[in-house]
Protein backbone atom coordinates (compact mmCIF):
# COMPACT_ATOMS: atom_id res chain seq x y z
CA UNK A 1 0.00 0.00 0.00
CA UNK A 2 2.92 2.33 0.99
CA UNK A 3 4.21 1.83 -3.10
CA UNK A 4 0.50 3.48 -3.99
CA UNK A 5 1.21 6.57 -1.40
CA UNK A 6 4.82 7.18 -3.19
CA UNK A 7 3.02 7.12 -6.45
CA UNK A 8 0.80 9.26 -5.61
CA UNK A 9 3.30 12.05 -3.78
CA UNK A 10 4.99 11.41 -6.84
CA UNK A 11 2.06 12.62 -9.59
CA UNK A 12 1.20 15.09 -7.32
CA UNK A 13 4.67 16.61 -7.35
CA UNK A 14 5.09 16.15 -11.07
CA UNK A 15 2.06 17.85 -11.71
CA UNK A 16 3.08 20.69 -10.02
CA UNK A 17 6.08 20.62 -11.09
CA UNK A 18 4.70 20.49 -14.81
CA UNK A 19 1.98 23.25 -13.56
CA UNK A 20 4.61 25.68 -12.93
CA UNK A 21 6.33 25.42 -16.05
CA UNK A 22 4.64 27.99 -17.75
CA UNK A 23 4.50 30.67 -15.26
CA UNK A 24 8.73 29.92 -14.97
CA UNK A 25 8.04 32.12 -18.22
CA UNK A 26 11.34 29.96 -19.59
CA UNK A 27 12.93 29.69 -15.83
CA UNK A 28 13.26 33.34 -16.27
CA UNK A 29 11.36 33.37 -12.79
CA UNK A 30 12.81 32.80 -9.52
CA UNK A 31 10.06 30.97 -7.25
CA UNK A 32 8.20 28.87 -10.18
CA UNK A 33 11.55 27.98 -11.50
CA UNK A 34 12.61 26.65 -8.21
CA UNK A 35 8.62 24.80 -7.81
CA UNK A 36 9.66 23.01 -10.97
CA UNK A 37 13.17 21.83 -10.21
CA UNK A 38 11.62 20.75 -6.92
CA UNK A 39 9.02 19.40 -8.03
CA UNK A 40 10.32 17.15 -10.62
CA UNK A 41 13.46 15.95 -8.07
CA UNK A 42 10.79 14.77 -5.21
CA UNK A 43 8.64 13.21 -8.20
CA UNK A 44 11.23 11.14 -9.58
CA UNK A 45 12.68 10.30 -6.47
CA UNK A 46 9.13 9.18 -4.81
CA UNK A 47 8.22 7.24 -8.08
CA UNK A 48 11.80 5.30 -7.63
CA UNK A 49 10.21 4.36 -3.95
CA UNK A 50 6.91 2.90 -5.63
CA UNK A 51 9.04 0.99 -7.83
CA UNK A 52 10.21 -1.18 -5.11
CA UNK A 53 7.03 -3.08 -5.41
CA UNK A 54 4.97 -1.95 -8.17
CA UNK A 55 6.12 -3.02 -11.82
CA UNK A 56 7.90 -0.21 -13.77
CA UNK A 57 4.92 -0.33 -16.53
CA UNK A 58 2.57 -0.16 -14.11
CA UNK A 59 3.40 2.59 -12.42
CA UNK A 60 4.43 4.83 -14.87
CA UNK A 61 0.81 4.17 -16.91
CA UNK A 62 -0.94 5.28 -13.85
CA UNK A 63 1.75 8.09 -13.63
CA UNK A 64 0.92 9.34 -16.92
CA UNK A 65 -2.36 9.06 -17.12
CA UNK A 66 -3.38 10.38 -14.26
CA UNK A 67 -0.28 13.34 -14.82
CA UNK A 68 -1.97 13.94 -18.29
CA UNK A 69 -5.60 14.51 -16.87
CA UNK A 70 -4.60 16.35 -13.63
CA UNK A 71 -2.40 18.83 -15.87
CA UNK A 72 -5.50 19.42 -18.11
CA UNK A 73 -7.54 19.99 -15.11
CA UNK A 74 -5.01 22.85 -14.23
CA UNK A 75 -4.77 24.20 -17.58
CA UNK A 76 -8.34 24.51 -17.70
CA UNK A 77 -8.61 26.40 -14.41
CA UNK A 78 -5.14 28.20 -13.85
CA UNK A 79 -4.53 29.29 -17.24
CA UNK A 80 -8.20 29.32 -18.87
CA UNK A 81 -7.26 26.75 -21.43
CA UNK A 82 -10.11 24.86 -22.87
CA UNK A 83 -9.83 21.28 -24.41
CA UNK A 84 -12.05 20.49 -27.30
CA UNK A 85 -14.03 17.16 -27.21
CA UNK A 86 -11.45 15.07 -28.97
CA UNK A 87 -9.15 15.79 -26.05
CA UNK A 88 -11.87 15.19 -23.21
CA UNK A 89 -12.45 11.78 -25.26
CA UNK A 90 -8.68 11.11 -24.93
CA UNK A 91 -7.97 11.74 -21.54
CA UNK A 92 -11.36 10.02 -20.56
CA UNK A 93 -9.91 6.67 -22.75
CA UNK A 94 -6.77 7.09 -20.79
CA UNK A 95 -8.37 7.07 -17.65
CA UNK A 96 -10.36 4.54 -18.42
CA UNK A 97 -7.40 2.31 -19.47
CA UNK A 98 -5.73 3.00 -15.93
CA UNK A 99 -9.22 1.76 -14.21
CA UNK A 100 -8.88 -1.47 -16.66
CA UNK A 101 -5.08 -1.89 -15.69
CA UNK A 102 -6.09 -1.44 -11.47
CA UNK A 103 -9.10 -3.45 -11.90
CA UNK A 104 -8.14 -6.51 -14.19
CA UNK A 105 -4.33 -6.34 -14.64
CA UNK A 106 -2.78 -9.42 -13.57
CA UNK A 107 0.96 -7.65 -13.48
CA UNK A 108 -1.26 -5.10 -11.05
CA UNK A 109 -0.76 -6.04 -7.25
CA UNK A 110 -4.18 -5.36 -6.42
Amino acid sequence: MMAYLYLAVAIIAEVAATSALKSSQEFTRLWPSLLVITGYALAFYMLTLSLRTLPVGIAYAIWAGLGIVLVALIGILVYRETPDWPAIVGMGMIVGGVVIIQLFSDVSPH
